[in-house]
């Protein structure tokens, strides 16, 4: 089951996605966004260490480092 979040703003759902990318130096990372609907990335859990905010003028969430 895909890992989801629902917007108090606009109501819409949001699914949890991973993607590795190569930075200029060589060096792979893992970047998390979410998207609008569920595709071949999507993650069944949040990462460890991070938890989802919302952003308050658009509505859309994001992760950020748990505090």
């Amino acid at each position: 089951m895909a890992y989801s979040v629902q917007s108090k703003k606009s109501e819409k759902t949001y699914y949890l996605h991973s993607k590795d990318v190569t930075l200029n130096g060589g060096r792979v990372q893992t970047i998390y966004y979410f998207a609008g609907e569920a595709r071949d990335n999507v993650l069944d859990e949040l990462p460890e260490g991070y938890e989802v905010m919302e952003n308050s003028r658009t509505g859309l969430p994001m992760l950020r480092k748990a505090k």
